[in-house]
């Protein structure tokens, strides 16, 4: 392999149609995650805007003229540590490759100059990572490849009187709140600062960090608001009762995926379901769109479960050089948090007081800034 290590805002225009090619290329190969949007030169683009140490391993099996068959994103931090790009954030990870390539993990990293990479949503098919995985979780879709009507058949064959009440929460909220309107993509930056002050309150409330009190991650959200070309949009869907915003979502697009992402509502609409009726209206529109399937993302929480008509599989674990000092220290500090999380999550009994105690938390945090 010849492997050239690249800064994102430093790849050629052909290099960047190759890397959407080969995302294509295994969608239309059986390996649909690859298409997802987290895993496109422009997340990629966009990350390394607002972050440092962001970096593409363009791969290439011909030597340095050859067309490029792989392109690893990561980003690297100190002493050579490793993380996917937009850890904690991007819902897919990989490396993004021609149909049946395989490489040699450790070679990649030495050749990146890392002793560790840490991923949490690791995509299906990635053979040389997969050794190192140290957990696999569900992420649930919304089948919308064969129109609306087929997900919503799909729906009522797990849940007939479930999927009908659903159905019927919007013609709910209509007659209590009077006209819903749906704007699949709003392109106005106030709708999106909007959901942006709902999504930092709910974090707030429920005792969750506020990824929204970082200015990078605004900044983040905000260029990928702008950014559009024909595989790739910025997707922010909007409800709203008469003039006024009720819920919102803002995620990623590829030409095949909706990448959902961050999902919030005015909690003084929350009798009413408007995720929900959101949700469905963007299943809507997807398929209106010619896309096969909304990613719901890594995570157990009851509107997925609701919505959900499949799965998709995503991973979580570390890659390193083989007793290298760095990686063994990473690891030793990172583990044992993350293992606590798991526990905590797979369990209901130990998820729901995780749970309340979180929002016992939110309201300490809430009664002191009004104090």
């Amino acid at each position: 392999m010849d492997i050239d290590i690249r800064r994102p805002n430093a790849l050629t225009a052909a290099e960047l149609t190759s890397w959407k090619t080969l995302q294509e290329k295994a969608y239309l190969h059986g390996s649909p995650q690859m298409a997802n949007p987290f895993l496109s030169p422009e997340f990629t683009l966009a990350v390394g805007a607002a972050r440092r140490g962001v970096r593409v391993a363009v791969v290439r099996d011909d030597g340095v003229h050859g067309e490029p068959v792989a392109f690893f994103p990561y980003q690297r931090g100190p002493a050579g540590v490793g993380r996917a790009v937009g850890l904690g954030l991007s819902d897919c990870q990989g490396l993004v490759h021609a149909p049946g390539f395989r490489w040699e993990a450790r070679e990649l990293l030495t050749a990146c100059d890392l002793a560790i990479w840490e991923f949490d949503h690791l995509a299906q098919q990635q053979d040389s990572f997969e050794q190192s995985v140290t957990g696999t979780f569900p992420s649930p879709v919304m089948d919308v490849a064969d129109g609306w009507d087929a997900y919503v058949a799909r729906l009522r064959a797990r849940s007939g009187r479930g999927t009908k009440v659903r159905l019927a929460l919007e013609r709910k909220m209509a007659r209590a709140t009077g006209e819903v309107r749906y704007v699949h993509d709003e392109r106005d930056p106030a709708a999106l600062r909007t959901l942006l002050a709902w999504k930092s309150a709910q974090y707030r409330r429920t005792g969750r960090s506020d990824r929204f009190a970082h200015p990078s991650n605004v900044r983040l959200a905000e260029d990928l608001f702008t950014r559009r070309t024909d595989s790739f949009a910025g997707l922010l869907s909007v409800l709203y009762v008469a003039d006024r915003p009720v819920a919102a979502h803002f995620g990623l697009r590829s030409g095949h995926v909706l990448a959902c992402w961050f999902p919030a509502y005015d909690p003084d609409f929350a009798k009413y379901s408007p995720g929900i009726v959101l949700h469905l209206r963007m299943a809507r529109g997807a398929a209106e769109d010619g896309l096969s399937y909304l990613d719901l993302g890594r995570g157990q929480r009851l509107h997925k479960d609701m919505l959900k008509t499949g799965e998709l599989s995503v991973s979580e674990g570390w890659v390193s050089r083989q007793h290298h000092p760095v990686a063994l220290a990473h690891r030793a500090r990172r583990a044992p948090a993350r293992m606590l999380r798991n526990t905590v999550v797979a369990r209901p009994e130990l998820r729901k007081p995780a749970d309340r105690l979180l929002k016992s938390v939110g309201r300490v945090r809430a009664h002191v800034r009004t104090s």
